[in-house]
């Protein structure tokens, strides 16, 4: 039966995809080379601007795609032999101050002024470079992927400039070539720009988009034509080498202080115009933002996003094959407190067709625990098919060596190899209407027990009035994924959601709509272990604040012992059946004020016919552009029969991020949670004193809540520079 079901998916995928041509090929943007210098000063007063087309009458996208932005825009753009130069100017329709958050690099998109490009250099609709900057001149740059996402781990080479006045405010920038990926000899790239202004609560694109979709949506950016092919880039040759000092001591372990030195880097070599190689050599992530620590009463792994620098370019060819729950490979799982002695990667387009990946990786080994010396190798390969859609093919190794002792309970806890072989479909059709997937992947292990297979698929419709989406996976007992993240095994899932919206004609909502997910677990022999079902309402306000209700009916049978409150009390035990229904809201405010707040709260049953609420405020002020303050507070009460009884734990996050200038940061983050017994404390100081170059003065430090003692602290001041050729 799962495999029928399986078959009739990737049957539909193939019957709706479509391949009419991108919805906005008439729109179109000439742009001409300069003989003349472009002084980057967010002036745009230089000769050079004098000749250029220029992109505007933009569309309003938000809060309904209804005719054109009342806060106008216009874009000039034109290029030399060494960078792409571009500049905008936003007029102000509507007389209000600027809204921004900070300065801080990568600025949260929906609380900012801002401007975004999307570039499609390839104009195949589904990767490319997002580059920006809201009204204060905060950068923003990123890789994207999934014909609309964007990976803002990524960091360039390039320059920009604001200006602002009552009227208006100016942006300039200029990217080298070198900065970016592109295939030689092409004259039509994909292209579009896209301004948020909050005081009109007004989003708008140069292209027409469906309110429904992202502007930065490849399947609708327009056309920019060169008068000649963009320069050939050459050959791009960076390295980036860092150096550190770190002054650290284990409280835990009675470790004594100790001061450590460390060099490393990254090179980065362009194989071709848009296929690069990375290397990194004794890398170090010491300056990597913290995770944020969340209250657990899931019964299964939770899962932390990747932040370490040389794992994100290019990151979707590697992580986002599978489902969000069944990831045949997870690059946390590399490096796991123990030392990456070096690793190569070689990512990009191969053509307007095909795109790579191929990642390596070496750790260390350990002789204390007897953990081995790892490889890991991971290869990803993708095929555009039809308008926007792909196939793609993965092979991911995780190898064993060196061995510090050889025994059977060692060869048990490190297995030699673990191995995973898969194949997907990525539907997109050419309107974003219709997207799906459906894939198949095979474990090997030295012991038959990590020998199984797991499949997935789902289609999904968006409309702007109505959503649905119907979803199956299936993942088999001796499936395993060393380097993955599947935290279930041995189950069948049916899910589907079904949303639709109206849209008030006036007042001060401008949609709201219901929609109802229902999601059931059977295990191998197709009997049912869980379920979830609960209807969403959702309202969308003018002013971009929103609310939302929910009502929930849960069902669980353990098929492990479980301690409901995760604090080590005592476990329910395997085989329990469990039923409880629940309320909960969530309030979101709007960005435009200087104090923020969201709300959200669950009220209702739990396991062993216990009761649980939770409450959550998230509360943010901001002394802009310099200064965002914001609290994170969550808090939960389970009442049980005994040996629970009833037991309350806070979770409480601070944090001060500074922002002297765009180039100087000050983040400060406080974390106390009462289910882990752990507060944290960390604080780093960054400044970029040069385009992609960062001195790092990182400072953490971890306490036991009761009895209060610390546990470990540490001081590191890490010196990175960017040297290219």
């Amino acid at each position: 039966m799962k495999f029928k079901i399986y078959s009739l998916y990737v049957f539909l995928a193939f019957t709706i995809t479509t391949y009419a041509q991108k919805k906005n090929q008439a729109y179109k943007l000439h742009i001409k080379k300069t003989t003349v210098p472009v002084k980057i000063d967010g002036k745009g007063d230089d000769p050079a601007w004098q000749e250029a087309d220029e992109a505007k009458d933009f569309f309003r996208v938000l809060p309904m795609d209804d005719g054109l932005a009342n806060e106008q825009t216009v874009i000039k753009m034109t290029y030399d032999e060494k960078n792409l130069y571009l500049l905008a100017t936003f007029y102000n329709a509507t007389k209000a101050n600027y809204f921004v958050e900070s300065l801080r690099r990568d600025f949260s998109f929906g609380k900012n002024d801002n401007f975004l490009l999307f570039l499609d250099p390839f104009n195949n609709q589904t990767t490319g470079f997002s580059f920006g900057s809201n009204a204060y001149g905060a950068q923003w740059d990123g890789t994207m992927f999934n014909g609309s996402s964007i990976d803002l781990n990524w960091d360039s080479k390039w320059i920009s400039e604001v200006t602002r006045d009552d009227d208006k405010w100016v942006f300039e920038m200029a990217v080298p070539f070198k900065s970016i990926r592109y295939g030689e000899g092409v004259t039509e790239w994909g292209i579009n720009f896209s301004r948020l202004d909050l005081k009109s609560s007004e989003k708008s694109s140069w292209t027409p988009i469906p309110r429904q979709f992202p502007t930065a949506a490849l399947a609708y950016t327009g056309t920019l034509v060169w008068d000649a092919p963009p320069p050939p880039p050459g050959t791009n040759f960076s390295i980036i080498p860092y150096v550190l000092g770190e002054v650290n001591r284990d409280l835990e372990a009675d470790g004594d202080t100790k001061t450590n030195g460390k060099i490393g880097g990254d090179v980065k070599f362009s194989l071709t115009s848009s296929l690069n190689l990375d290397l990194t050599v004794n890398p170090d992530f010491s300056q990597v933002e913290v995770d944020r620590q969340i209250t657990n009463l899931d019964r299964f792994e939770l899962f932390f996003p990747e932040r370490r620098q040389f794992f994100l370019e290019n990151g979707d060819l590697f992580a986002n094959f599978g489902y969000e729950n069944i990831r045949p490979f997870f690059s946390r799982r590399i490096g796991l407190g123990i030392p990456i002695q070096a690793g190569a990667r070689v990512s990009g387009n191969l053509n307007d067709k095909w795109r790579l990946g191929i990642m390596d990786m070496q750790t260390a080994s350990d002789s204390e625990s007897g953990l081995p010396s790892q490889n890991f190798g991971v290869l990803s390969l993708q095929r555009k098919v039809f308008g926007r859609s792909s196939i793609g093919f993965m092979f991911v190794n995780k190898q064993s060596i060196n061995y510090p002792q050889e025994n059977d309970s060692i060869n048990n806890l490190y297995p030699k190899y673990n191995r995973n072989f898969g194949m997907e479909y990525n539907l997109a059709s050419s309107n974003n209407l219709w997207s799906g997937k459906a894939f198949f992947l095979k474990s090997f292990a030295p012991d038959e027990i990590g020998n199984g297979v797991t499949q997935g698929a789902h289609i999904e419709y968006n409309s702007r009035k109505w959503n649905w989406r119907v979803q199956e996976e299936w993942v088999g007992e001796k499936y395993t994924a060393e380097v993955g993240y599947v935290p279930r095994r041995g189950y069948v899932n049916l899910s589907s959601k079904l949303g639709h919206v109206f849209f008030p004609k006036s007042g001060p909502i401008v949609s709201h709509g219901p929609e109802l997910n229902i999601s059931y677990f059977f295990n191998e022999a197709f009997r049912q272990t869980d379920h979830l079902a609960y209807v969403v309402y959702q309202f969308d306000f003018r002013t971009r604040s929103n609310l939302m209700f929910f009502l929930s009916d849960d069902y669980v049978e353990l098929l492990s012992p479980f301690d409901p409150t995760r604090l080590g009390l005592e476990s329910l035990a395997v085989g329990t059946k469990h039923q409880w229904n629940a309320f909960g809201w969530e309030y979101e405010s709007k960005p435009q004020s200087l104090f923020t707040y969201a709300f959200a709260g669950r009220v209702g049953g739990y396991y062993q016919n216990g009761n649980r609420t939770s409450l959550t405020a998230d509360l943010g002020y901001r002394f802009q552009p310099y200064v965002s303050l914001n609290a994170n507070l969550n808090y939960n009460h389970i009442d049980l029969p005994a040996p629970w009884n009833k037991n309350e734990f806070w979770l409480i996050g601070a944090e001060a991020d500074i922002t002297f200038t765009n180039k100087l940061f000050f983040a400060n983050l406080f974390q106390y949670n009462e289910q882990t017994r752990n507060l944290n404390v960390n604080s780093r100081l960054q400044w970029r004193y040069s385009p992609a170059s960062d001195l790092f003065l990182v400072y953490t430090n971890n306490y036991f809540i009761e009895p209060f003692e610390g546990r470990n602290w540490g001081v590191t001041l890490k010196f990175t520079y960017w040297l290219n050729n």
